[in-house]
């Protein structure tokens, strides 16, 4: 089996983040509550994936969390066997401006449904 860090974690810089790419990534329910549950961590909380209870399989959750890497709304690094995730706030907030103050309380609602 190839090692998780085998593959380099890609992570757009600010000036890629493209609105209709982080809108598609917050259009997901479980998406915005990991979001959401991120925030709470903030400003310097690192979060494992292993630390999320969402009603979906480890793999599920994977793509999920790429997904929010990949259009720049979460960065992620590796240390040992965990892979810790962070809100990119300051990114989200300087290109569009309130977004994540929408976002959020939308991920709490999906969440407080479950």
């Amino acid at each position: 089996m190839a090692s998780r860090t085998a593959t380099k974690l890609v992570h757009p810089d600010r000036a890629q983040l493209r609105f209709t790419t982080v809108l598609a990534a917050l259009s997901d329910p479980v998406r915005l509550a990991i979001v959401a549950r991120l925030a709470e961590a903030e400003p310097d909380g690192e979060l494992a994936c292993t630390t999320f209870a969402l009603p979906v399989s480890k793999s599920t959750q994977s793509g999920h969390f790429k997904v929010l890497r990949e259009a720049g709304v979460i960065r992620q690094r590796d240390e040992g066997t965990r892979r810790l995730n962070r809100l990119r706030r300051e990114d989200l907030d300087a290109r569009f401006p309130g977004l994540l103050d929408i976002a959020i309380p939308q991920g709490r609602d999906v969440t407080a449904s479950w």
